[in-house]
């Protein structure tokens, strides 16, 4: 399915994909990190059962997308604004899975009078989070990479470009590489064969020119975001697996404390690649009545 190619004011590229039913809601979709507007969604009988007119699409650096060099968190709300202008949306829902959900709460931060509802999926939380041990609970790896990330750009491109290039040609290895890290829960869902080939085919895509993506999210997660969690002004669905070690639990709990209309939803024995399962109830939530 080739994408639609929308050009930024800045002379900049964004593939974007569309799924579901045309004549339904509007929901954004914020893939993952690392990740691509094919990411995990639900089949299209299920959205247009659900009424969703659903728009995913490449953050700078992924996938056909131009990179946006030093991009903030932020950064996405001007590129969903273009978007939506660009498909003449009025008022919409944005829904973030894992490293999504930052990107999808910075829209209902700073798009107010275009964002009615917000759902934000097993997220990380704003590296200067007050009160917060960013790190408490987290993967090593995961770890490893956010620390590098502290000291810039240079302490991990070269590392994420020579993985990035390996995922490329073996998709799989991407879940052969984080099998120590995993939850036996989340060992059971990337155990479906279907869920495999979608991952797999995720990645491939997200990787289709370098690491460029990959690199600037995880940069952006550890520099200021550019809005503040107390921005985001409207209802916000939180969901978080109890068990989560890649994004820990603890941010999710972060964000309801600061957030000011949010309603969080712990599963017990979840953990993050539950979220796959969250996210029909996510966006069935999102696409809720605008006012």
């Amino acid at each position: 399915m080739q994408p639609l190619l929308v050009h930024t004011p800045d002379c900049r590229t964004l593939a974007v994909q569309t799924f579901g039913n045309p004549a339904g809601r509007p929901v954004f979709l914020m893939h993952g990190t690392p990740g691509s507007r094919v990411g995990p969604l639900p089949r299209s009988t299920v959205l247009y059962h659900l009424g969703v007119h659903l728009i995913s699409f490449d953050r700078p650096g992924y996938g056909s997308s131009d990179r946006l060099r030093g991009r903030q968190v932020a950064a996405a709300a001007t590129d969903v604004r273009t978007i939506a202008d660009q498909l003449g949306l009025g008022r919409f829902a944005v829904v973030g899975r894992s490293g999504g959900g930052p990107h999808a709460l910075a829209c209902a931060a700073l798009l107010p009078d275009r964002v009615h509802r917000v759902a934000a999926l097993v997220s990380l939380a704003p590296h200067d989070a007050e009160g917060l041990d960013w790190f408490a609970g987290m993967t090593p790896s995961n770890i490893r990479a956010y620390r590098a990330a502290e000291r810039g750009h240079q302490r991990i491109a070269a590392t994420m470009e020579q993985r990035a290039r390996r995922i490329r040609e073996n998709p799989a290895q991407l879940l052969a590489g984080l099998r120590q890290e995993l939850s036996g829960t989340d060992q059971a869902v990337v155990a479906d064969s279907g869920i495999r080939r979608m991952l797999q085919s995720n990645y491939r895509e997200a990787f289709r020119q370098n690491a460029d993506g990959w690199i600037d999210d995880v940069l952006a997660f550890t520099t200021d975001w550019g809005f503040k969690a107390q921005d985001v002004a409207a209802p916000a669905w939180l969901w978080h697996g109890a068990d989560d070690q890649f994004s820990p639990v603890d941010h999710s709990r972060w964000l309801a404390a600061h957030i000011p209309d949010a309603t969080l939803f712990l599963e017990p024995g979840a953990s993050h690649f539950s979220s796959f399962k969250a996210l029909t109830p996510a966006l069935k939530w999102a696409a809720g009545a605008s006012d």
